[in-house]
C-alpha cells in the first residue's frame, strides 16, 4: 500500500512553478524601519518526486522584499544544484545538495545550506549563481545553522560526518574567509544538526541518535539507547574541549541559544526529544505507518547547566508545550537572553498552530493562536529602530492557510504578539524550514 506522505501533503504540499508577483496587499502598516529581504528555505520536490524523507526534498526559497512602507514583491526559486537536475546524493560529491535547510547572508553572500554539503550561493533575487566553497578553504560539509557573533562579525560553524573526522569546526571573519579550521577531538558518529556559541565558548551536541547504516530513509541516522546525550565545550580562545555526559538521555535538533553565567557556567537552551517525542517524530518525517498529525511529536523547552569547576552538568525544564524552531533577538547570540520565541505544535493542551514566546527568567509563555487550518512558520527577529529592550522589534513569519488556500507574511510585535501588518502573498507557500531577515543595512555600500 503507497502511503500517503504528510511532508508532500497538507501544509507542505509542494508549489509546482516559479512565479513573481509585486506591489503586494499589505493590511495594516509596515513598519517603514523594516528595509530589506525575508528569506525562507524549504523542501518543495518537483512535481513527479517523492524524496523517501522530508530531509531529503528539492530546496526552494521564497522571499519577499519590504522597503518604504510597502511591500515590492514576492518569488520563490529553487536552488538550481545538480541534486535538482536528478544527480542523486552519494555522500561523496559536496556540490550535489537539496540547498533545502536554511538561507543566510554573509560576507556579502547569499548562501543556501544543507549539512551534509557545501553551500549553494544564491542572488538578492535569489537566483543560483553556484557552488560556493570559501575559495577553496572549505573542503567539507557545512552546518545548516551557523553562528555569526554580533560583536565581531565572524561566522562559526561545523561539519560533521559519519566517519572520522567526526567534528570539524570552522571560522569565517566579517569577510568571509575562513581564518579557523580545527577537527574536535572526543566527538562521535551523531547527527548534529545545530550548535552554539557563547561570548567564551563554542558548544557542540552529541546525540543518542548516531550513524546506522539499517536506517533506510535516506538519512541513515537512528536513536541508540546505549548512546548518552553528551554536550562538547570548547574555549574559544583555543584549548581541549570538556564533553560533559547527561544522565538523562535526550536529543537535541535545533538550539535557541547559550551564553556564560556569572558564574562562569555555561548554559545551553532547547526543545527536547525523549526517544518516544523523537522517534514518533521520526515516523512523521519519513511518513511510516502510525505517523501523527504534525511534524513535532513532544519535543519540549529545556535548559541545560555545564559548571566547568565541578564537571557536572544540570537539566532543567522550561514548559510541558511541543515547541520547535526557536529563535531569539540575533544581537543576544552567545550572549544572555531573556526571550525567545518558537513555533508550538498541537498537544499539551493545544488544538492548533501557535507563536509563542518564552520569558526563561519567569517562566511565562505568551501565545498567539493562527487559527484554525493555519500553520505559522519559524518566528524570525527583526529589531525596531531605536530599540533598546530585547524585544524591541518585530517577527516574520508566513502563516498557511489551508481554507483559504492563501498565505501571508506576518509581521509581529514581538512584546506581546500582537499583529502589526499582514503582507498577503500571491499564493499558498509550503511550510518551510529555516530563513532569516536580511536588511538593507547589512548590505556593502
Amino acid at each position: 500500500m503507497t502511503l500517503d506522505k504528510p511532508y508532500i501533503s497538507g501544509h507542505f504540499t509542494p508549489v509546482t512553478d516559479e512565479i513573481t508577483g509585486r506591489e503586494l496587499t499589505v493590511r495594516g502598516t509596515l513598519p517603514p524601519e523594516l528595509n530589506g529581504r525575508y528569506f525562507r528555505n524549504g523542501h518543495n520536490p518537483k512535481p513527479g518526486i517523492t524524496p523517501t524523507h522530508w530531509f531529503r526534498g528539492e530546496g526552494m526559497i521564497h522571499g519577499v522584499r519590504l522597503a518604504g512602507g510597502r511591500a515590492e514583491w514576492y518569488r520563490n526559486r529553487w536552488v538550481r544544484t545538480p541534486f535538482l537536475d536528478g544527480v542523486p546524493f552519494t555522500g561523496t560529491e559536496l556540490e550535489v545538495s537539496a540547498a533545502a535547510t536554511n538561507i543566510i547572508f554573509h560576507g556579502g553572500r547569499y548562501l543556501a545550506l544543507q549539512e551534509a554539503n557545501l553551500p549553494w550561493e544564491v542572488s538578492a533575487d535569489l537566483d543560483t549563481i553556484g557552488v560556493y566553497d570559501f575559495g577553496g578553504k572549505l573542503t567539507s560539509a557545512m552546518t545548516a545553522h551557523p553562528k555569526e557573533d554580533p560583536a565581531t562579525g565572524e561566522l562559526h560553524f561545523f561539519s560533521y560526518s559519519p566517519f572520522p573526522p567526526y567534528l570539524t569546526y570552522y571560522v569565517a571573519d566579517a569577510r568571509g574567509d575562513i581564518v579557523t579550521s580545527e577537527v574536535i577531538d572526543g566527538s562521535g558518529p551523531s547527527l548534529m544538526h545545530d550548535f552554539a556559541i557563547t561570548r567564551e565558548h563554542v558548544v557542540f551536541i552529541n546525540s543518542p541518535v548516531v550513524f546506522d547504516h539499517a536506517e533506510q530513509s535516506g538519512i541513515p541516522y537512528r536513536w541508540h539507547d546505549d548512546v548518552p546525550l553528551r554536550i562538547g565545550v570548547m574555549p574559544r580562545a583555543g584549548g581541549k574541549t570538556t564533553w560533559f555526559e547527561v544522565a538523562d538521555q535526550a536529543a537535541l535538533l535545533h538550539v535557541a541559544g547559550a551564553y556564560t553565567d556569572a558564574q562562569g557556567r555555561i548554559v545551553l537552551e532547547a526543545p527536547r526529544f525523549d526517544r518516544s517525542a523523537w522517534e514518533n517524530s521520526w515516523k512523521w518525517w519519513v511518513g511510516a505507518p502510525g505517523y501523527g498529525t504534525s511534524p513535532d511529536a513532544g519535543s519540549t523547552f529545556h535548559r541545560w547547566i555545564m559548571d566547568p569547576a565541578t564537571g557536572k552538568v544540570t537539566t532543567e525544564s522550561l514548559g510541558d508545550l511541543a515547541t520547535e524552531f526557536p529563535s531569539i533577538n540575533d544581537a543576544h547570540t552567545g550572549s544572555a537572553y531573556r526571550y525567545s520565541y518558537a513555533i508550538a505544535f498541537p498537544g499539551a493542551g493545544l488544538s492548533g498552530y501557535h507563536t509563542v514566546k518564552f520569558d526563561t527568567q519567569t517562566g511565562q509563555e505568551k501565545l498567539l493562536a493562527h487559527g484554525e487550518g493555519r500553520m505559522p512558520g519559524e518566528a524570525v527577529f527583526a529589531p525596531a529602530e531605536g530599540a533598546t529592550a530585547e524585544d524591541d522589534g518585530y517577527l516574520l513569519t508566513i502563516v498557511s492557510d489551508l481554507k483559504a488556500d492563501a498565505s501571508e507574511l506576518l509581521v509581529l510585535d514581538a512584546s506581546d504578539l500582537s499583529t502589526v501588518a499582514a503582507v498577503e502573498l500571491p499564493r499558498r507557500v509550503p511550510a518551510g524550514i529555516h530563513g532569516h531577515w536580511i536588511p538593507d543595512s547589512a548590505l556593502p555600500a
